[in-house]
C-alpha cells in the first residue's frame, strides 16, 4: 500500500513536469515502467539532442533504486553500449529510500554535463576523454547529431 501511494505521488510529480529538459510518461500497461525524454544540457557536447531513457521501478522500491538506462545511443564514459549508467546513487550500496525518481533524473542530467572518466562504464570513451578531451567531445557531438537529433 505504501509502495503504491509513493509511486502515485512520484508519478504525479513527474507527469506534472517542472524539471527543465526532462519529461516523463508512464507505461499505461505497467506503472513500474516510465519513458523518459532528456534534452542534452546546453553548452555541452550533448546540446540539442533528445535522449530517450527507460526507467523501471522494482517491487521493493524505495528500498532498492530504480533501474534506468539510455535507449538512445550516447558516447559517454559513464554509459555503456547497452545504455546502462554508472551513477553511484543507482547502486544498492549508495541508494537511499529518501531519494526520489526526480533526483535520479536530475543526477543523470548532471552526469551528462560533467562526465566522470575516472569511474567509467565505457572504458574506450573514458580513455579518449582522459587523453584527448577535445576528441571525446567531438565524438559525443557526432553521436548526438547521428542518434539524438530529431530526423
Amino acid at each position: 500500500m505504501a509502495f503504491a501511494m509513493r509511486i502515485q505521488k512520484e508519478t504525479k510529480d513527474l507527469l506534472r513536469g517542472g524539471i527543465p529538459g526532462i519529461s516523463a510518461s508512464v507505461n499505461e500497461d505497467n506503472m513500474h515502467h516510465f519513458n523518459i525524454h532528456l534534452s542534452g544540457p546546453s553548452e555541452t557536447c550533448y546540446a540539442g539532442g533528445q535522449f530517450r531513457l527507460e526507467l523501471y521501478i522494482p517491487d521493493n522500491y524505495p528500498m532498492a533504486p530504480p533501474k534506468v538506462r539510455f535507449l538512445t545511443p550516447v558516447w559517454h564514459p559513464n554509459v555503456d553500449r547497452l545504455g546502462r549508467i554508472c551513477l553511484n546513487i543507482l547502486t544498492q550500496n549508495e541508494w537511499s529510500p529518501a531519494l526520489q525518481i526526480r533526483g535520479v533524473l536530475l543526477s543523470i542530467q548532471a552526469l551528462m554535463s560533467t562526465p566522470n572518466p575516472d569511474d567509467p562504464l565505457n572504458n574506450a570513451a573514458a580513455k579518449v576523454w582522459i587523453e584527448e578531451p577535445e576528441k571525446a567531445m567531438q565524438i559525443a557531438k557526432e553521436w548526438t547529431e547521428k542518434y539524438a537529433k530529431a530526423q
